[in-house]
């Protein structure tokens, strides 16, 4: 598959544009509206060709699917201009500002016969496969999960992430794989009961706290935030043991990984070698369009997760519980 990359996004030029390069498939073209930004990362990163525009990109015929790591507001509208052009579109997490636009916007892709997925990178590591199996399989009576995305964010205060008109926030930067994996391993919860704060005034959540509730009693307590020292856990509770992982979804290529369970008193470690979850990610997302089969994060799990998301927003909001629709 010959990918398209839309945007110079640092994302793109650390993370996917070197797990593309391992992987069996191609990068083919990148795009800027700087043209000599374009050309400037195409040359450091060996790539053939370069525009000075997304419009430009989406028009080059060789192009099989693009990646879009562009601004959250921004993910819907080029997404649906890559369908347009009858491309594939691997589409960076939120991948949209809201659950209805979510499901609009995968409708949109099926109805033009491409395949679109959402890159939550972290789902497809080996060891969360493996703790999803140990939760579901050897865990008995789960009943709450600790899950936890924050980092301190530094530089420009123009950041794009402090930008509420792009859809900013550490919710929809990092928060958003907290709640993923407490959906992972908890399902789907009922109501939610979030605070948030705003510690630059920039309009947008710079840390939140929340606690999702389902009617069987289980709970999950998820984090997110931009003003205190690195951290990403998970951490699942069970009536016979607990699982419990660090590093748990930025974790580098050159990097090892465990988990850490006990399970009737026994504790257990196991320790996975170095992978990159950016090539597993393309690789499924490239296997689904080839094979037609439906990706891993597909319609259902993008707006569910959108959904909570906006639910935690009106809580926080109202200060008041707030059923998930």
């Amino acid at each position: 598959m010959r990918f398209g990359i839309l945007s110079t996004a640092k994302i793109a030029r650390e993370d996917v544009i070197p797990g593309i390069k391992k992987s069996n498939h191609e990068v083919l073209a990148t795009a800027s509206r700087d043209s000599d930004r374009a050309a400037a990362v195409a040359d450091d990163l060996d790539i053939d060709r370069s525009y000075g525009s997304y419009e430009a990109l989406l028009k080059d015929e060789e192009v099989d699917a693009v990646y879009n790591p562009l601004p959250n507001a921004l993910h819907a509208e080029w997404t649906r201009a890559a369908a347009d052009a009858g491309k594939h579109v691997l589409c960076e997490k939120p991948l949209t500002a809201d659950a209805q636009t979510a499901a609009e916007l995968h409708t949109y892709c099926a109805d033009r016969g491409v395949t679109l997925m959402e890159a939550f990178m972290y789902r497809f590591h080996p060891r969360t496969e493996r703790a999803a199996a140990i939760v579901r399989e050897e865990l008995e009576g789960v009943h709450a999960v600790d899950a936890s995305f924050k980092f301190a964010l530094r530089g420009r205060p123009d950041d794009i992430r402090l930008d509420p008109d792009l859809a900013g926030g550490s919710v929809m930067d990092v928060g958003c794989y907290a709640i993923s994996a407490a959906r992972l391993f908890l399902g789907e919860p009922d109501t939610v009961v979030a605070r948030t704060r705003d510690s630059r005034g920039a309009g947008v959540d710079t840390d939140m706290a929340a606690v999702l509730t389902d009617d069987d009693g289980a709970l999950a307590r998820v984090a997110s935030g931009f003003d205190s020292p690195a951290t990403q856990t998970y951490r699942v509770e069970a009536e016979n043991g607990w699982l419990e992982v660090e590093t748990a979804f930025d974790i580098g290529p050159d990097e090892s990984a465990t988990i850490e369970y006990a399970i009737d008193g026994r504790t257990v470690v196991e320790t996975f070698d170095p992978v990159d979850q950016y090539t597993l990610e393309v690789e499924h997302f490239a296997d689904a369009v080839e094979t037609g089969q439906t990706p891993r994060i597909d319609a259902d799990e993008s707006v569910a997760n959108l959904a909570v998301i906006e639910a935690l927003y009106e809580s926080a909001a109202n200060r008041s519980p707030v059923a998930i629709k």
